[in-house]
This record gives structure tokens, sequence and C-alpha cells, in this order.
């Protein structure tokens, strides 16, 4: 098994990389440059291209070797960096980001999100389902090693984005030159291109999708909007930048990491997707609550965590623990949609996959794009407890999950 980890390890440890930029870096940059909290929330729009995986996902489903599609798109994220590191991150007296650098982050997620198509059927062909538990576990924590490892130096703009293309086109070579990807069939063209109203209604027949469409949309509303929200507010409360980027950055995605290998370890001692997430979402609700407690504290006209280390600490505490429970909680939902798409026909299982993974996306965005918004007409105070009552509606909903799944 340890031949089928590594190089799906170290795919996914290079596609974490821009996430981490991404989602630690931006936010806090447009923040600090007096953007309000719903226009950093739009920022989050730079991800679209993860939404439109279902539109190359038959593609790589039937054309062309896995080995063509994962060697290409990571040149192209190589490409992408070269390419940002001879811009500046910012012109004089702008306070978002320049067109053109924008433009080239779009790129980016593109070439990141077809890479991902190819890299999930990779791991769907290489791994049996007893594998799946260590294998998704492999995924996300590689891919948040990656995250975290585009905030750990404290280098300059182009030399980052150098050092990224470099990566990224020795990786794409080694993939290219990989035993491990030389040996995989061939896609199967016996069958002609189904038409798209029959490629949904094949997607929706395999036993558990529906269900698992409506789990992966809401699973994570709750969490994920409060975890855009509540970092800049202590951004407000007076953390430093350079403090909350390492906190949100680095002490996150090691919590979260940890999260995602201590579900790896429970499903791969036999623990069942279904009832670990009833337990570990039960957890995320007590975390939601303390963290909305805080908000009251925080909110006051005359809140400054510098000046108060039990708030602070409780503060940062909250943060590392509801990225501990999210990292568990992803493990085991990303097991979950994996075993479903394998109920798919071999042909399928690609776009089955990304249509999960797709709609997943589509959950944490929604609610990201739009916390902020909520936050500036709500208060933080309400929009925390809508928050709440959002994660509820996951657990609820696994009573009513399918055999087929159990």
């Amino acid at each position: 098994m340890h031949g089928k980890l590594l190089p799906l390890a170290g795919l996914y440890l290079v596609q974490g990389l821009p996430y981490g930029l991404q989602s630690g870096l931006l936010p806090v940059l447009l923040r600090a440059r007096g953007l309000s909290l719903t226009r950093v929330g739009l920022a989050k729009v730079l991800y679209a291209p993860w939404l439109f995986k279902l539109v190359w996902a038959p593609l790589v489903d039937t054309w062309g070797s896995l080995r063509t599609w994962l060697t290409l798109s990571t040149a192209a994220l190589g490409l992408a960096c070269g390419l940002l590191a001879a811009l500046p991150p910012a012109e004089a007296g702008q306070a978002g980001l320049p067109s053109t650098v924008a433009g080239l982050l779009l790129l980016l997620n593109l070439a990141a999100a077809v890479q991902d198509v190819a890299l999930d059927t990779l791991a769907m062909q290489l791994l049996e389902p007893s594998e799946l538990g260590p294998g998704n576990t492999v995924q996300v924590v590689a891919y948040k090693l990656g995250a975290v490892l585009a905030l750990v130096p404290p280098i300059s703009w182009a030399l980052l984005f150098q050092l990224l293309a470099a990566t990224y086109w020795l990786v794409a070579a080694l993939a290219w030159v990989a035993p491990a990807l030389q040996q995989l069939p061939p896609p199967q063209h016996s069958e002609p291109p189904r038409h798209v109203l029959h490629l949904w209604q094949d997607l929706l027949a395999v036993p558990g999708t529906l269900w698992t469409v409506g789990f992966v949309l809401t699973y994570k509303l709750g969490e994920q909007g409060a975890g855009s929200l509540f970092p800049l507010l202590l951004l407000d409360c007076g953390i430093s930048t350079s403090e909350l980027g390492l906190w949100n950055g680095v002490g996150a995605v090691v919590c979260s990491v940890a999260g995602s290998s201590l579900g790896g370890v429970l499903l791969a001692k036999h623990w069942q997707p279904l009832p670990l997430l009833r337990s570990v979402l039960w957890f995320c609700l007590g975390g939601l609550a303390c963290q909305t407690a805080l908000i009251f504290p925080l909110d006051a006209p005359a809140a400054q965590l510098g000046t108060c280390t039990v708030l602070r600490g409780a503060a940062l505490l909250s943060l590392c623990l509801q990225h501990f429970l999210g990292g568990l909680v992803t493990t085991t939902t990303f097991t979950l949609m994996m075993h479903c798409s394998q109920l798919a026909p071999s042909a399928l299982q690609a776009t089955h996959y990304s249509l999960l993974a797709t709609l997943e996306l589509l959950g944490k965005l929604l609610v990201g794009s739009l916390a902020g918004a909520l936050a500036d007409s709500l208060g933080p105070h309400l929009c925390f407890c809508f928050f709440l009552v959002v994660s509820a509606t996951p657990i609820l909903y696994l009573g009513l999950a399918p055999s087929t799944l159990a």
C-alpha cells in the first residue's frame, strides 16, 4: 500500500500550496488594507473554477491518460506561478488585488481543479475499498501540509512564486516518468459519449448519491461561515497580522492535520464513516457553541485582545479546536464520498466523484462568500447564532442515510 500512497501524497502536497496562499494569506492581507468583511468574502470568487470540474471530468474519464492530465495540469500551475512572480501583489493607492494578479490566481485555480479531477481518479483506481481510510487521510493531510508550507517562509512575493513554479515543474517531470502512472490502464472508449441528460441520470442513479449530495452541501455550512469570520474579528480586536497569520495559517493547518490523522487512525481501526461522523459532528457543534459565546466579549466596544490574556487564550484555543475537529470530519466525509463513487461504473467514477467534490466545495464557498455580508448586515452575534443553528442540520440528516453507505 505504501507504493500507492507515496505518489498520491506528493501530488496532493503540491496541490495544497495555492490553497494556503489564498485561504490563509489573502483574506488577512485584504482586511489589513481596510476592505470590508463583505469584500474580503467576495474574494473567494477566485475559487470559481473548482465549481466547474464537471465540465472536464468526463474528458478525464474518457480521453488521454491520467499521466498526461496530471503532467499538463501541474506544468500549467508552474506557468501561472512563474507569471505571478513577475507581478507585484498590489499597486500604489489600490486596496484590492490588481486585475492581472486576480486573473492569474483564477488561472492557478483552474489548473489546480483540473489536476484535482485527474488525481482523484488516480486515487480511486489505485486504492482498494479497505485502503480508502488511509488513502483519504494521506489526501487531506498532504493537501493541508502543502497549504501550510506556502505560509511558513517569510520571503518576498516574487521569490515565493519562483519557488512554487520550480516545484510544480519538477513534480510535472516526475509525474511523467513515474512507473506507477505508466502502468495505469488506458481509458475505455467502448461506449459513445453520453448525452448530458443521460449522464446526469446515470450519476444520480448510483446508490446513495442523492443522500450524499445533500450531506456534502450542508455538513460544513456553520463551520465554514464561522471559520471565515472569526479570524477577521480577532484582527479587529487587536491581534497583529503576523500573529494571526501564524495561528490561522500554520497553527490552524497543524491542528487540522492532527484531526485528519486521527480520522485516518479511527477509520483504519474499522470505524465506519457514518457512526464516526455522527459523533464528530456533535463535538463540532459544541465547539462552535463555545466560539459563539466568545463573540459577545470580543464584540464589546472596548475589547482588546492584547490586554486580556484569558480572552486571548480562549479565542486562540477555540480557533485551533475548530480546525482540529474540521480536519477530522473532512477526512471522514471524503472517505464516505469515495466509497459512494466506487459504487459507480468505472467509466463514471471520476465524473461521479467530481460531482460530489464540486458540491462539497459549493456548500463551503457559498457560506464563506456570504459570511462577511451576513456579519455586516446582522452583526456578529446574530450571524454566529445562525451558524450554530445551521450546524445542527447535518446531525439530523445522518439519520436518513441509506443502508448502501453503511
